[in-house]
């Protein structure tokens, strides 16, 4: 896939694309269907993120039929099921084969700032690029969170972010606390659990879902709902919902619920949010009831809302028991000694944050958020794809990049600078990607 850098490398191009995962592919296809000259620009290989920041069992949460990628849906012999970490590999790898974007595969991109005689300029370990359109396709999620607490551990604990978790070989002999219960924490703690191990899970405030209900996966009820198509300026929480936490579920073994209080039954220990660390003392937060009532009202609202919809509808659909709790909190936990206790490793599953240093440009906002809407800047010719909630809830995921990369292919095709290079670009310079 990687085009090998040569002495006749363009130096300018109408558009460049920075980031080479699904967004960055998905953005190369408009492009190239537009015939707009342009180059991606991927500081590993593309699609890296799946294959090294994703545990060995990890697997899609949603089926496989939601991946559709521009001129790409899933035609594999398992559209109800859920690619697992190397599956999701080969549909990026095939993609890129399907139509040969013209990738540089291991640049990474160092500084982008405005050009001395207009556009803009992307400086990288392999020179000086110069463009009027930059896609920044790089994701919401590329640097690991560790909280500040993890100093506090002394240096014979293992610490490791859910990024770096294989399997339980990843963490040495004893028992592991996980901290974060989101769609992460969850599933490496279930991983965990499973492989036999002794489980310490951190309970936070990720809402859940269930996986099925009235005969139907609920992501496919949510689809036939609109909700994934929903705008973001029609969220009742608007932009705020950007930081919601995704709900916790597994495609795990064809799919199923993750509950944490059968968990609990089976010998997984809970607890609330981890607030501190003093000395060999882990302090929680008495909010473990709460959290779990939360979840599972969430979970409940949704099938409310399944339910409202099948009775509008007259869908045809069999009826079915509601959730019922099988273990409750009793004198919840609130410190802890993680020596006496048997904790031998930590594995931080809180997240990640975005890196834009090397933006040096005024396109964000005072917490360090791109401002965008539909992922258009305020300073032409500058776009941001495949962030969570760009457009809807669909954006951040293999089911709704492709609408927001033809609306910002629409964008960049609608300016005059890339109609007129865009008759330029011959068939052969598509070839040689230069």
């Amino acid at each position: 896939m990687t085009v090998a850098p040569s002495p006749n490398l363009k130096t300018h191009y109408t558009a460049i694309v920075i980031g080479g995962g699904q967004a960055g592919l998905s953005m190369s296809w408009c492009l190239k269907q537009r015939r707009i000259n342009h180059v991606v620009f991927e500081k590993n290989r593309i699609g890296e993120s799946w294959r090294t920041k994703r545990w060995d069992s990890f697997c899609l949460v949603t089926p496989n039929w939601q991946c559709q990628l521009p001129g790409f849906p899933y035609a594999g012999p398992d559209p109800n099921g859920f690619m697992v970490r190397d599956e999701i590999v080969g549909y990026i790898e095939s993609y890129a084969r399907s139509f040969e974007p013209p990738v540089r595969e291991g640049v990474n991109v160092t500084r982008l700032r405005r050009g001395a005689a207009g556009g803009y300029e992307v400086e990288t370990d392999l020179g000086t690029f110069s463009c009027e359109h930059v896609i920044i396709a790089t994701g919401g999620y590329q640097e690991a969170t560790m909280p500040e607490m993890a100093a506090r551990f002394p240096r014979g604990v293992t610490q490791i972010h859910s990024s770096d978790y294989k399997s339980e070989a990843s963490v040495p002999p004893g028992e592991v606390m996980v901290v974060g219960s989101g769609q992460s924490g969850c599933q490496i703690a279930e991983d965990l659990h499973l492989a036999g191990r002794k489980v310490h899970l951190c309970v936070g405030s990720a809402p859940r879902t269930a996986r099925r209900y009235r005969g139907k996966d609920v992501v496919d009820w949510l689809h036939e709902m609109g909700y994934y198509d929903k705008p973001i300026d029609e969220h009742p929480n608007k932009e705020r919902v950007r930081a919601k936490t995704n709900h916790y579920v597994t495609g795990r073994g064809g799919g199923r619920d993750i509950d944490l209080r059968k968990f609990a039954t089976e010998g997984m220990r809970l607890y609330g949010r981890l607030n501190d660390v003093s000395g060999y003392v882990l302090k929680f937060a008495d909010d473990l009831r709460t959290n779990l009532d939360q979840a599972d009202k969430v979970a409940e609202n949704i099938k409310d809302a399944i339910d409202k919809f099948i009775a509008e509808r007259g869908v045809e659909a069999p009826t079915e028991a509601r959730y019922q709790p099988v273990w409750e909190p009793r004198n919840e936990v609130l410190e802890m000694d993680y020596l006496v206790a048997g904790i031998t490793s930590i594995v931080w599953c809180v997240g990640y944050h975005s890196d834009y240093a090397w933006v040096e440009l005024p396109i964000f906002d005072g917490r360090g958020y791109p401002g965008h809407e539909r992922g258009v800047t305020g300073l032409p010719g500058v776009y941001f794809l495949g962030l969570p909630w760009q457009y809807t809830w669909g954006s951040g995921r293999f089911v709704g990049v492709a609408r927001d990369a033809e609306y910002l292919a629409e964008r960049i095709t609608a300016r005059p600078v890339a109609i007129a290079e865009r008759a330029e670009w011959t068939m052969n310079e598509w070839a040689l990607g230069s």
